[in-house]
């Protein structure tokens, strides 16, 4: 395999192995091949070798053997050509996020080798909370689960307490690893990371447990790969590319709360960690666990194909959580008010025992800045961008390009003065602070990284995915921003809103209460009755209605109207039917393609074949120096269209 970025390289190449490279040439190894049509040496790895090939002409030779270490392996392989063919994209993409770049200090370190420790003895640990070995009995058996997690938190070492689905998560590992094969843990960001291995090293020795991770430096992820090569049985954690790592006698592939958009892969070919998990489950026969709070649509769909096994808590104690709506509804200064006088009287009660979490939907001092004379948004003047105001002292800048408001007019009606248009995080935090005097304020957004805090009376006001863990649980939850999180144009709001807030209520002590703000109907009943999987069937019901994914594929084309109106006339006849072209900035456009999922499979050759048409057909720049850029992008299974407008 060439690893290369041009799509018509995108399969195996012959080549003749010389004799003095005959002793290392061996599959899985990084090598150095000719590449004509490159006119250089290129980087490769070798996926196989035979005694006689079907090539009848006269081979070029591998140039070299960069190191001795089988670092793609067969399964890894066999999953990168699964789930590229299965996106229309190429292969080697798919190993360049498996394969982390080469450290040769590391490699060199590794090779020198310290003697192989023998297997520490595993003692397998109940999975509580789901019946008697009901968990570990499927995970023996290879079988496909979707769990829904215990809501709650867990002491799981002297003052370190995670989420119970970490515990729930370490202890399916724990029997997987006391059988003697090797689990797979994907999890959406370094926070559910900490939680993870937190639970895990409570069980587990260190040398049992590999962390593989974009936040770490480089010598440290592939020192860690490293590890994975061996034949010992691991637990291996991380983020979205942790699906991809090597694993001695795969037994289990997990994966926390696939909703979270942290799993879709931003780059080619755009795989989703729960695709490449289901790929790999097929391919290897391993168990497979979806966990979360909150099932997603694409999950549900699974389940109700049978293709995946509903798991719920016996019994589930329900979290306590009072809707406000109907108050809202009777009483018109609690319909006004961001905190009603039942959110407040919660607060105050809790407050006396321990700390309070407020979920808010933005960071920041005001999500957005209004004109003050006819209301509408405050655009800023050099890019069209939304104002932002990170304190009420700070100047108002841009969101997308930084310039700074510095007279600024309304393009409405010509006014010049701004006014703030609803409470961020930090505006929260100072509201809330003035209305509860020395009680202490933690803010924890993406600029403050607050992982844990204690058990003593504090206010910390999180963004949604920022709250951190408190010790013994929060004593009493507030929902703030439900209307604006549920006022968001996309088609997964309901089911982002429902995770969003079911996670938050999940960090409560036992019997606190928990308060959702202004929000009613369908989805706060499911919420209240902690239901999630009755919306998300009746979401997916509704998609189905309307041809929208998960209940069909969607394939986006996005480039010139040449090259994006032949793709969709080649594969059209395959696909159901073809939504636009749509303008996008000039001269783009984008078509989107349904189709049902057995045509997968044609519909991505298809569309594959134009990518490499285009790419092998476009014109040279002026100068005759070279390509000048790709004219097409296929995205299969993209909900960007279908999010933000």
């Amino acid at each position: 395999m060439v690893d290369s970025a041009l799509p018509q390289l995108d399969r195996l190449f012959d080549y003749l192995i010389p004799p003095e490279l005959a002793a290392d040439a061996v599959p899985g190894v990084r090598v150095k091949v000719p590449l004509r049509s490159a006119g250089r040496v290129a980087d490769g790895y070798i996926v196989e070798v035979v005694e006689q090939g079907d090539y009848s002409g006269v081979l070029s030779a591998l140039d070299s053997v960069v190191s001795p270490l089988r670092v793609l392996t067969p399964d890894v392989w066999a999953l990168a050509r699964r789930a590229a063919d299965r996106a229309a994209g190429s292969a080697s993409d798919i190993v360049r996020l498996a394969v982390p770049t080469r450290q040769v200090r590391v490699e060199k370190a590794h090779l020198a080798g310290e003697a192989q420790e023998p297997h520490p003895q595993i003692t397998a640990l109940p999975v509580h909370g789901y019946g008697p070995r009901v968990i570990e009995s499927a995970v023996a058996l290879g079988e496909r689960l979707a769990v829904d997690a215990l809501p709650g938190v867990t002491e799981v070492a002297d003052g370190v307490w995670v989420g119970t689905w970490a515990v729930t998560l370490a202890a399916a590992a724990t029997a997987v690893l006391a059988g003697g094969r090797s689990a797979i843990l994907a999890v959406p960001d370094y926070r559910d990371q900490e939680q993870l291995e937190a639970a895990l090293r409570a069980v587990l020795p260190d040398e049992s447990i590999v962390r593989l991770d974009a936040r770490q430096s480089n010598p440290d992820r592939y020192r860690g790969f490293l590890r994975c090569l061996s034949d010992r049985p691991l637990v291996i954690v991380g983020n979205r590319s942790v699906v991809y790592a090597p694993a001695a006698d795969l037994g289990l592939v997990a994966v926390w709360d696939d909703g979270d958009p942290l799993h879709s892969e931003p780059l080619s070919p755009y795989v989703h960690a729960r695709d490449a998990a289901l790929v790999r489950q097929e391919l290897q026969g391993c168990a497979l666990v979806f966990l979360g709070n909150s099932r997603s649509t694409e999950v549900e769909r699974l389940v109700e194909l049978g293709w995946l096994r509903s798991v719920g808590p016996v019994p589930l104690v329900l979290p306590k959580v009072i809707p406000t709506a109907q108050q809202a509804a009777t009483d018109r200064l609690a319909a006004q008010a961001r905190i009603p006088s039942a959110a407040w009287k919660v607060a105050r009660t809790a407050l006396e025992s321990g700390p309070v979490l407020v979920q808010v939907a933005r960071p920041g001092y005001a999500p957005r800045l209004a004109c003050a004379d006819c209301g509408q948004t405050a655009r800023c003047q050099r890019c069209e961008g939304p104002l932002l105001q990170k304190s009420s002292r700070s100047v108002p800048a841009c969101a997308w390009c930084g310039a700074l408001a510095v007279n600024w007019r309304c393009g409405n009606c010509e006014g010049e003065k701004l006014r703030l248009s609803g409470s961020g995080a930090t505006r929260t935090a100072e509201d809330l602070g003035r209305a509860f005097p020395g009680v202490r304020v933690i803010i924890a957004d993406g600029e403050r990284q607050v992982l844990s805090v204690g058990p003593e009376p504090a206010l910390v006001i999180a963004t949604r995915g920022a709250e951190p863990v408190a010790a013994g649980g929060y004593r009493a939850v507030l929902l703030l921003d439900g209307e604006r999180m549920l006022a968001r144009e996309s088609l997964r709001v309901a089911e982002d809103c429902l995770r969003w807030w079911s996670n938050a209520v999940a960090l409560a002590a036992p019997g606190a209460p928990s308060v959702l703000v202004g929000v009613g109907g369908a989805i706060a009943s499911a919420f209240v009755t902690w239901r999630q999987a009755d919306h998300a069937r009746a979401e997916l019901a509704d998609r189905r209605r309307l041809r929208f994914p998960p209940a069909v594929r969607v394939a986006t084309l996005t480039g010139t109207v040449e090259a994006v109106t032949r793709a969709a006339e080649a594969s059209g006849v395959i696909a159901e039917d073809v939504l636009g072209p749509v303008d996008l900035a000039p001269p783009a456009v984008r078509t989107i393609l349904r189709f049902d999922y057995n045509r997968g499979g044609e519909v991505a050759a298809a569309l594959r074949a134009e990518l490499i048409r285009a790419a092998t057909s476009r014109r040279r720049t002026p100068g005759g120096r070279g390509p000048s850029g790709p004219t097409m992008r296929v995205r299969l299974d993209d909900v960007e269209p279908f999010l933000d407008s």
